[in-house]
């Protein structure tokens, strides 16, 4: 079993199924004008794009477990291993459940089963109530060499009503896992590694990640502290002028990772090697603006030499 564990978290953006899927008449109607003419060569186009830059982390070797947001369903997530695959990469396997977002998009992980081993008995939904609806965070326990290491997806409610307008929300969302953070803790010691990884729609300085999700950047406070408080991992990024996202001509670090107690003093067996990184800058940017090139979904912003709005984040453990 590896000595190192490469970890990676990507809003891959609209990864949606062709516009003749199978899908619920009400989900239909919500997305018919994003995906009216979404075929099946612009869906192997956009997971071309996409292959390229996850086998591109890892120095070449693509990730060991890879968290994604935006997705609509398990059959474009066995797409894109399936993609992976015959472009060269791993052969990743699929831990994906449905959430109940308006329009029907998920968050899951991929993982490689010679790394990682998991089962639907080790895959949680964590429903964030008093909200319209919106994606559930999702845990999933994995077995890594004979130890459990806990990763929780997020894709937090969005800013597009207004970033104040919409915060409560997100305040809600950090708040129930703040909550799930201790029950883990309760359920499996307080040493069980968690890592904690996601678009948050927020920045590691606002109040639903600083104050409800109990996230700091002060390590000391993590191993020491009575709550159950997560080392963010994006201040250093964040200090160096760096983001994942570019709204309006602004960085954002709206992508995160985030270690728990037991992983920031070592005792679950993993500790955290180097800094978080940004993954894909050299292969996704424009050439001549900021940020990444986004594929685009809906008719008149397709570009098939584009990958997502979002770039990866990244991080590795070790023994």
């Amino acid at each position: 079993m590896p000595d190192i564990l490469f970890l990676a978290f990507w809003n891959v953006e609209n990864l949606f199924d062709v516009e003749s899927a199978d899908r619920p008449e009400k989900l239909r109607r919500i997305v018919a004008k994003d995906i009216a003419g979404w075929n099946q060569p612009l869906l192997d186009s956009k997971l071309r794009q996409l292959s390229t830059v996850i086998r591109s982390m890892n120095s070449g070797a693509g990730p060991d477990i890879l968290g994604v947001c935006e997705v609509e369903n398990r059959n474009v997530l066995v797409k894109l291993t399936e993609q992976i695959t015959n472009d060269g990469g791993r052969k990743y396997l699929v831990a994906h459940a449905d959430t109940s977002d308006n329009r029907g998009i998920d968050v899951a992980f991929l993982y490689d089963p010679l790394v990682a081993s998991t089962s639907p008995a080790d895959m949680f939904q964590h429903w964030v109530v008093k909200r319209f609806a919106t994606r559930e965070l999702f845990q999933v326990n994995f077995h890594i060499d004979g130890k459990t290491v806990v990763l929780i997806g997020n894709h937090w409610p969005s800013r597009t009503a207004g970033q104040y307008e919409s915060e409560p929300y997100r305040m809600t969302a950090g708040e129930t896992l703040s909550y799930w953070i201790e029950r883990i803790h309760e359920e499996l010691g307080e040493d069980i590694g968690i890592i904690v990884m996601g678009d948050f729609n927020d920045e590691p300085f606002n109040r639903s990640i600083a104050e409800y999700a109990l996230s700091t950047s002060d390590s000391r406070l993590v191993i020491n502290g009575r709550n159950p408080y997560l080392l963010n991992l994006m201040w250093p990024l964040l200090a160096s002028g760096a983001g994942s996202h570019v709204y309006e001509g602004r960085w954002n670090m709206l992508d995160q990772i985030m270690l728990s107690r037991g992983v920031v003093s070592g005792k679950c067996g993993w500790h955290q090697k180097g800094e978080a990184r940004i993954e894909g800058v050299g292969i996704m940017s424009y050439p001549n603006k900021p940020g990444p090139r986004r594929f685009g979904i809906k008719p008149d912003e397709r570009d098939t030499a584009g990958f997502s709005d979002h770039y990866p984040v990244s991080i590795t453990l070790r023994k």
